[in-house]
């Protein structure tokens, strides 16, 4: 606990409303950003169905260390290692991806548009482009200067239980409502087995194998995930409808078949409970949650510049 308290004014300093954000913020000065940005997503996802899940967690991964700063997308650098090879990160892909969007929206409007808004509108682009709903972006971030490896340790981790989301969630200025829908992007994407061995081998003292988890499920990880001989990428996707943004996480949840020790916690209180079921049962429900949530968590702001390059500073 006074690790977790040592590291409040750090939260409390780097994450904050301060710089306005605004739906209209390049009307003016880069009217074309949105449609720029967009169609290099689109041509990415048609190339790498994995595109808009590494987007949508790259811009989660941003948001939670110093705000939505960019700082994700810097290259570690003499002796300072980045966020991005922190080792909650060294899975992320798809930096190419941004780097190819900033290229683009640089032809259009030289030293307009930073890597943080570029980052936030591919997120977005990520959601439409799996078949999940849209939303105005609200624009005007800057981009941060300072990405250390050693902060991506205050990620929320796979294996949280309720009271540390919250704990994570509440520090950011998001709301078990938050935590819930900000969840519910697991419908996309592939996890390592280090993301939830924890549930599958030695789970504890008296349990090899967690039992919250569905017996099926737990076998099936088991032969993907073996003690020994694990193949270095071996994972599975995170719901069968991996490249689909849909409602299928929630139900996966009550059916007992989720992956992370951090998504079966959500059953574990009324509150979070309560939302599961809701969003499980409607897809529009879940749709008008995450919307208002992924505003609310990409308006956190901390950034001082405009980068000409995302993976460097000026």
């Amino acid at each position: 606990m006074a690790s977790i308290l040592a590291l409040l004014p750090l939260f409390f300093s780097a994450f904050s409303q301060g710089n306005a954000l605004s739906l209209n913020y390049y009307t003016k000065t880069c009217p074309d950003v949105e449609y720029v940005v967009a169609q290099v997503v689109r041509e990415a996802t048609m190339k790498d169905k994995t595109v808009p899940a590494a987007l949508l967690r790259m811009h989660f991964h941003d948001c939670f260390i110093r705000g939505c700063d960019g700082s994700v997308l810097l290259y570690s650098k003499g002796g300072n290692k980045a966020e991005k090879d922190g080792p909650p990160n060294v899975s992320l892909h798809a930096f190419y991806v941004i780097e190819s969007a900033k290229k683009a929206v640089e032809a259009k409007c030289p030293g307009i548009v930073s890597c943080a808004d570029i980052l936030a509108l591919a997120a977005r682009d990520a959601v439409v482009q799996t078949g999940g709903p849209t939303w105005d972006v609200p624009k005007g971030r800057k981009d941060g200067r300072t990405s250390k490896a050693s902060e991506t340790r205050q990620l929320p981790a796979p294996t949280f239980n309720i009271s540390q989301l919250q704990q994570s969630f509440s520090q950011r200025g998001l709301s078990m409502e938050d935590l819930v829908a900000l969840s519910g992007g697991h419908t996309l994407g592939f996890s390592h087995c280090s993301s939830f061995q924890n549930r599958i081998h030695n789970f504890n003292s008296t349990h090899d194998i967690d039992p919250t988890l569905h017996p099926s499920l737990a076998a099936s990880l088991k032969s993907i995930c073996p003690i020994k001989n694990m193949a270095k990428n071996a994972g599975t996707n995170m719901d069968p409808s991996s490249t689909t943004f849909d409602n299928t996480y929630y139900k996966l949840i009550l059916q007992k078949k989720s992956l992370f020790s951090s998504d079966q916690a959500l059953l574990t209180i009324p509150k979070t409970k309560d939302l599961v079921l809701k969003y499980a049962s409607s897809k529009e429900a879940f749709n008008t949650a995450f919307v208002n949530s992924m505003i609310k968590m990409s308006s956190i702001t901390g950034g001082q510049e405009g980068r000409k390059v995302c993976k460097v500073v000026n």
